[in-house]
């Protein structure tokens, strides 16, 4: 089986329904649907149930958060690759998939665009081709629209659980700065999110970075005073690059 679609709900029927109806509609069939749910108590169930024969498995039961409900998807899956699409997500499009495995495929990790939707008004995230330690202390890949082989879980680890926002950042972390994975970008949007998750949220910004903050300086810590330093300098070369066409202009100014 090439690929295993996970999905996590809790108490969104709404979305879950958009995100199952996302996933039958595609015209790629290789795939296997796991659905976690974290013991929801409005209509989850029932749309999962209406659905069951779709779905290879799914449970509803009290998880400890996110992660844990996503490293339970990771346990069942047994699919060459893993493709994280949460509830209320869904794919852009019905030949989404095909564009993506219609041809032969061996990157340990496939990576694709995003278009967010933010209460109606939609942006896209185009991810660079080449990605870096760099790109990585500020940004991230979008686990909804990344297809991950399952094999890289065993090799590089499970989501850690000891952290709330940022473990699935912390995996493309070690995955690709430290073991060196290989990637590939796919130039295509791949699915439709919503701005409602833990690290989109405004109240969670302060979190985001302390936790990022703390990942770095426990498995990055030789790197980082090289990096700190690049920033000052960086900064500084922005600085006078701004001002100096202002302070040339005054002294012309000056002259005339």
């Amino acid at each position: 089986m090439k690929l295993s679609i996970i999905t996590i709900n809790y108490n969104n029927a709404d979305g879950l329904q958009k995100t199952i109806n996302s996933v039958l509609a595609q015209s790629f069939t290789d795939w296997e649907y796991i659905i976690i749910d974290g013991g929801s108590t409005d209509q989850s169930v029932e749309v999962i149930k209406t659905h069951q024969q779709h779905i290879a498995c799914w449970v509803s039961e009290k998880d400890s958060g996110v992660y844990n409900a996503m490293n339970k998807g990771i346990a069942a899956a047994k699919g060459e690759y893993l493709l994280m699409l949460n509830s209320g997500d869904y794919l852009i499009n019905n030949e989404v998939l095909s564009q993506v495995f219609g041809k032969p495929v061996s990157a340990d990790i496939l990576y694709g665009d995003t278009l967010w939707d933010d209460n109606g008004s939609t942006f896209e995230t185009h991810f660079p081709e080449q990605l870096s330690f760099q790109y990585f202390r500020n940004n991230s890949l979008g686990h909804q629209t990344t297809f991950i082989r399952r094999g890289l879980h065993n090799e590089v680890g499970m989501y850690d659980e000891s952290y709330r926002i940022v473990s699935d950042w912390k995996f493309f972390m070690q995955a690709i700065c430290k073991h060196n994975v290989s990637c590939q970008h796919i130039p295509v949007l791949i699915a439709v999110c919503g701005r409602d998750g833990l690290s989109c949220k405004i109240e969670n910004w302060g979190r985001v970075v302390a936790e990022r903050e703390a990942i770095l300086n426990k498995e990055y810590a030789m790197f980082m005073p090289d990096y700190e330093r690049a920033d000052t300098i960086e900064q500084k070369y922005d600085f006078l690059n701004k001002s100096l066409p202002v302070r040339i202009g005054r002294r012309i100014k000056m002259l005339k």
